[in-house]
């Protein structure tokens, strides 16, 4: 799954990285070390620019970096509390959901990434059989080792309460996939990230079936990243700064052999 992730690249240098224009005006937030759902996030999306009158020119599309909500509120929504159940989408039944299936057929996005957080579950083993609920959990950074932006798989939707004018709540979700080589031994689910050479595909939107870019990353993509255990201070949410992402030695033995 993915729950909490890392952002700190500001709109500018993101559009560059995505060749994309910056369209997040005074909206966008700050650098943010422990993206929590319903944050305000930044996304990359392509459209077909509109005209005055928001008709739409086919010929023509744009790349942009947008703000969105993350935890996707369905256009049917009676109302948008219902985004906190819905951060993730499993890539393997996304087309099948209502919540999800206009939104993986017409609006995907790009979610960029330091890295996401996840918690494998920790303890000595006479503990974790005495009370396996209560088995301690180490967190780890999931981050590319050479320091470069993740594209996380997202979808979005547009919401307006009933008989409102205002405008729309633009949320997103993150999909998520099976857990590819050693990060199965941290979390059987991860984030569905996408290469370079797969965004525009993604991002394409004349395109209805995203079809193989939903299967799990490959081999090379885990490769290039580093597996980080960190301090637990990241399960607090109120927390955000950069001692998050510094590495620590896990202090219990890992149920799971990374290296198996």
């Amino acid at each position: 799954m993915c729950g909490r992730y890392a952002s700190t690249r500001d709109p500018a240098t993101l559009a560059v990285e995505f060749a994309a224009v910056d369209a997040t005006g005074d909206e966008a937030p700050g650098a943010d070390y422990n993206v929590a759902p319903t944050k305000p996030v930044l996304a990359v999306v392509t459209r077909h620019p509109r005209d005055a009158e928001g008709t739409p020119d086919p010929g023509r599309t744009e790349r942009s970096v947008r703000v969105m909500r993350w935890g996707l509120v369905p256009h049917w929504a009676k109302d948008a509390s219902v985004g906190s159940r819905m951060i993730n989408a499993r890539a393997e039944s996304v087309a099948g959901k209502p919540a999800f299936r206009t939104a993986i057929a017409s609006r995907r996005c790009l979610l960029p990434a330091d890295g996401w957080f996840e918690w494998q579950r920790q303890a000595q083993k006479e503990a974790q059989q005495a009370q396996p609920k209560r088995a301690r959990k180490q967190p780890y950074f999931l981050t590319p080792a050479d320091g470069s932006v993740l594209a996380l798989a997202g979808l979005w939707a547009t919401w307006r309460p009933a008989g409102s004018d205002d405008p729309p709540l633009v949320s997103c979700a993150v999909l998520t996939t099976e857990a590819v080589g050693p990060l199965a031994g941290i979390h059987d689910r991860m984030p569905l990230v996408l290469p370079a050479d797969c965004w525009a595909d993604w991002l394409d939107p004349d395109s209805r079936d995203p079809g193989s870019l939903l299967a799990p990353p490959s081999a090379a993509v885990v490769d290039g990243l580093e597996l980080r255990p960190i301090s637990t201070a990241v399960n607090d949410v109120r927390r955000n700064g950069t001692e998050l992402l510094e590495p620590q030695q896990p202090d219990q033995p890992a149920l799971i052999d990374l290296d198996s």
